[in-house]
């Protein structure tokens, strides 16, 4: 980034297009309301894993008129195929690749978004602070406690803008509905709940083993994970449903849905965590992670249950996922489509104002998109919206609950050892990286 560009990033605004769904926007689209900023003013985006998630948030990033995508890169050469021809729409020829740290060593590009499997997101992020880019990280933040903590730290020590894509913390009525929580007015909270029922999911058959396709650098898509042979369904979306991956829905939702507790109750870690579940609802599918998990919380001073099942949607409340807090006063219930309150009574008198359904008006991924842009220019990155320290803690509340799980023990956490009370759940904190690959040290 050259000085005019440092300072036009300082200087300058910009306006945020469009609402709506968490979606791609289609190429034809984009060309007709994209404006362009001029070279100098540029901001060069490199984007590693461009399907699902790495390609909506880049297209979020192209609304912007100062943003260029500079290089892209992924393991599969028919997806990169497809990325170059939907670039081309919007006459933008990127440099590509198949290995990040080629990507990382082009000095032209300024910010990475890193949208690759979980596994990979700790050693991505890491390598791209030390290259001196911005990076805007998909969620959940990091795939182990470990490698949360390396990440804060890797931000701190090479002074880099670092977004987790947790975007609700950008959309309005999550923002106000947390203001609500904030406010008192529900009175003493000593429950709260979390919840995802994936009415959609249908059981991921057992399928053999088979050779890498053409055009896949599956080492490089295994990386650190243990050496296994190809299987279509461990790869690409389904690779969330695998520990040496993932960790399931727990930590894909879990992220999202926790995380507002943890902001509304003003909380990091519990004190204890206990957990149960497992496959039951597809016993025999190829999954390995639980399709059925409940966890129980204690933060000191209430109360937070998580819940997830697949294959059926009804859950509290009748919401399919959502969060609730329960106070003496009232219960504030708030998912993806909206929020309201529903008071409690005193001798049939309510204790408050009942608040009417406030839908979704805006777009939260654009929001957190602008933001991190906007960090990027003054380096206040207190005024992100979901740095890394906040999408590390909530990674890290997840993953204590499948490691109680994994471990079939009462989690305790001592702060000062940062560690827990038994060597079966500490076995969990750290990965093994296999194939020559290192967790970084700091």
């Amino acid at each position: 980034m050259n000085h005019s560009r440092r300072n036009f990033l300082r200087n300058t605004s910009f306006t945020v297009i469009g609402s709506g769904v968490l979606a791609a926007v289609p190429m034809e689209v984009l060309a007709r309301i994209r404006r362009y900023a001029s070279p100098n003013e540029r901001i060069n985006i490199g984007l590693i894993g461009c399907k699902g998630m790495g390609w909506s948030n880049l297209t979020a990033f192209l609304k912007l008129p100062e943003v260029n995508c500079a290089a892209i890169c992924d393991i599969d050469d028919a997806i990169i195929e497809q990325r170059k021809a939907d670039l081309a729409k919007i006459n933008i020829n990127p440099a590509v690749y198949k290995d990040y740290r080629k990507l990382l060593a082009n000095k032209d590009i300024d910010a990475v978004i890193i949208a690759t499997p979980d596994h990979w997101h700790c050693l991505q992020m890491i390598d791209a602070c030390a290259a001196g880019k911005d990076v805007y990280v998909e969620k959940p933040a990091a795939n182990s406690i470990r490698e949360a903590q390396l990440m804060v730290a890797a931000a701190k020590k090479y002074n880099r803008v670092v977004q987790v894509n947790q975007w609700q913390r950008s959309q309005d009525h999550f923002k106000n509905a947390i203001d609500f929580v904030r406010s008192g007015k529900l009175g003493r909270i000593s429950f709260t709940k979390t919840w995802m029922h994936r009415s959609g999911s249908v059981a991921l058959p057992v399928v053999a083993d088979e050779a890498v396709p053409p055009g896949v650098d599956y080492d490089m898509w295994l990386g650190p994970a243990p050496k296994k042979p190809f299987n279509k369904n461990r790869f690409h979306y389904e690779f969330r449903w695998f520990w040496d991956y993932a960790g399931g829905l727990m930590t894909d939702w879990g992220v999202h849905l926790i995380d507002m507790v943890l902001m509304g109750m003003n909380v990091d870690l519990p004190k204890s965590v206990i957990a149960s579940g497992g496959k039951y609802v597809f016993p025999t599918d190829a999954r390995e992670t639980p399709d059925l998990q409940m966890a129980v919380y204690d933060y000191g001073n209430f109360t937070m249950t998580w819940e997830h099942t697949m294959g059926s949607g009804t859950g509290n409340y009748g919401l399919n996922h959502g969060i609730a807090f329960l106070g003496e006063n009232g219960t504030l219930i708030l998912n993806r489509s909206g929020w309201e309150v529903k008071p409690e009574k005193a001798k049939d008198i309510d204790k408050i104002n009942p608040v009417a359904f406030q839908p979704r008006t805006d777009n939260g991924l654009e929001k957190h998109v602008a933001n991190f842009v906007e960090v990027m220019r003054n380096r206040k990155t207190e005024t992100l919206a979901c740095g890394i320290e906040a999408g590390a803690r909530v990674a890290i509340n997840c993953h204590m609950a499948n490691i109680a799980l994994r471990s079939r023990t009462q989690l305790l956490w001592n702060r000062k050892k940062n560690e827990f009370s038994n060597q079966a759940a500490n076995l969990f904190l750290s990965p093994v990286y296999h194939n020559g690959w290192k967790l970084p040290k700091l």
